[in-house]
C-alpha cells in the first residue's frame, strides 16, 4: 500500500482558505483580503480588476487611523472601521497585532452578521500570524 503524501499548506494558501471560507457562509461579503500593519497584503480573495497594493495601503492606514481617532475622542478600542459608498462598504477589522482583515460588503449588507462573522475570521487570522 503506497501512503500518500499530502504537502502542508503554507500560512498564504491557509489564509486564502480561511478568506474563502468567510466569503462562502456570509453571502453578503464579496471580497476579503488579510493586510499587514505595514501595507503589504498577505493574503487575498480579491477580484482580478482590483489592485492588491493599493487595497493593502488603504487598509493599513485606514485601521491605523481608526485606531488614532478611537483613543484620541476617548472612545476605547477600535472594534472595526468600515466606510460606506453607493455600491457597498469596506470594512476593516484588526486581525491580531499585525494584521488587518478587510472586506467588501454588497450595499444592502446585514452588517451585524457581517461584524460577527468577521470577528470570528480575524480570530482565526491572529492564530495563524
Amino acid at each position: 500500500m503506497r501512503g500518500v503524501i499530502m504537502a502542508a499548506k503554507s500560512k498564504t494558501e491557509e489564509l486564502t482558505d480561511l478568506l474563502k471560507e468567510l466569503e462562502a457562509t456570509t453571502p453578503d461579503i464579496e471580497a476579503s483580503a488579510v493586510v499587514s500593519v505595514d501595507g503589504l497584503m498577505i493574503a487575498s480573495s480579491l477580484p482580478r480588476d482590483v489592485e492588491e497594493d493599493r487595497v493593502a495601503a488603504m487598509s493599513a492606514a485606514m485601521l491605523s487611523l481608526g485606531e488614532r481617532t478611537a483613543t484620541e475622542l476617548a472612545r476605547g478600542g477600535l472594534s472595526e472601521v468600515y466606510v460606506k459608498g453607493e455600491n457597498g462598504y469596506v470594512v476593516l477589522m484588526a486581525s491580531g497585532e499585525n494584521a488587518v482583515l478587510t472586506a467588501l460588503a454588497r450595499k444592502d449588507a446585514k452588517l451585524g452578521l457581517v461584524f460577527l462573522d468577521m470577528k470570528r475570521t480575524a480570530q482565526e487570522v491572529a492564530k495563524l500570524l
